[in-house]
């Protein structure tokens, strides 16, 4: 029962940074998607230095293996340098699409733009599967059908957004005060998500499958999420500098959103690494349910109508997303 619930927790937590992302972003805002990896980082940040101290405490006192497994992802790492310098090419992969994430919130509805970011599990599949990284022996009908299912619901968004009349778009989208130009552009952006993202579950994959002279893999998943952790924080640096120095912009006035978004995401990935280390792969299933919340949220929230061509749509992204949970946990 307890994975279950961290399962529901990470669920509500990462649909929550989409929603907070998304309520803080401005349209005539240039750096919002600095500011929001300035947020994002920082939370990251600070949870980096927290598992460094209780990983320290922990390795001195009574052992990893000791502590309940919730525990040490919440507050355990056996990161060290190394591990920064062999993750940074997977890490930059997830940060670069996160970053084409919040670019994007700027100039396209989220009930769009997260089911198409959350389907990167769909391309990833097929990629480990080219590269050899997937055996064909993993193929099973349910994942056959969920590619498909994802492939099929995108190409018809795609469609979708860009043959609806412009007239017809700015009508609906008048209750949600936001209003989208058409362009080809903005539909790019979350697909440009999707394709690195996946790219980034593809080095996830390859790295975690080097092992050294013992047989030990040469990193752990303690040590690649703190490693991610930090990655971000150094670019929350970055974006500081850019934002304050550069831009004489404000990272902190009216920006709470933001931070809300940042702790979500942080807290959502403690959640489920926790369920990840359980044996309740089920859990995996529910968590990749997150992007049906946020368009939940997206139409609760902030207003936004879409058409029944959309939801139609999304429907058999979410469908797909969902084949595609229940196939890993045959596998």
């Amino acid at each position: 029962m307890i994975w279950f619930v961290f399962s529901l927790i990470a669920l509500l937590c990462w649909s929550g940074s989409d929603f907070f992302s998304k309520a803080g972003t401005r349209q005539n805002d240039k750096n919002s998607h600095w500011k929001v990896v300035f947020a994002v980082g920082l939370v990251m940040g600070i949870h980096f230095i927290i598992t460094l101290i209780g990983g320290a405490i922990i390795d001195n006192t009574c052992g990893v293996d000791a502590v309940p497994k919730f525990v040490a992802s919440l507050f355990y790492t056996d990161f060290q340098f190394m591990d920064f310098v062999r993750y940074l090419p997977v890490a930059g992969l997830y940060i670069l699409a996160m970053v084409f994430g919040y670019i994007g919130l700027r100039y396209i509805e989220l009930s769009i733009s997260s089911p198409i970011c959350n389907s990167s599990g769909a391309l990833a599949f097929v990629l480990c599967l080219i590269v050899g990284l997937t055996s064909a022996d993993d193929v099973s009908i349910p994942a056959i059908i969920g590619v498909v299912l994802v492939t099929v619901g995108i190409v018809g968004l795609g469609f979708v957004e860009n043959r609806e009349d412009d007239e017809v778009k700015l009508a609906r989208q008048e209750k949600s005060n936001r209003k989208y130009a058409k362009s080809i552009l903005a539909f790019l952006l979350p697909i440009a998500y999707l394709i690195i993202d996946a790219l980034g579950t593809v080095g996830d994959e390859f790295i975690f499958a080097i092992e050294d002279e013992a047989g030990n893999g040469i990193i752990t998943d303690y040590a690649a999420n703190s490693a991610f952790e930090l990655t971000f924080f150094l670019l929350a640096i970055f974006a500081f500098i850019f934002i304050k120095f550069v831009k004489k912009d404000n990272v902190f006035k009216g920006n709470k959103h933001f931070f809300l978004g940042g702790a979500c995401e942080t807290v959502g990935q403690v959640f489920y690494m926790a369920v990840m280390f359980s044996d309740f792969t089920v859990g995996m299933v529910i968590i990749s349910a997150y992007c049906a919340l946020s368009v939940l949220w997206s139409r609760i929230f902030l207003k936004e109508q879409l058409s029944w061509k959309h939801y139609l749509t999304i429907a058999i992204v979410f469908a797909g997303i969902m084949v595609l949970g229940v196939a890993e946990e045959l596998l």
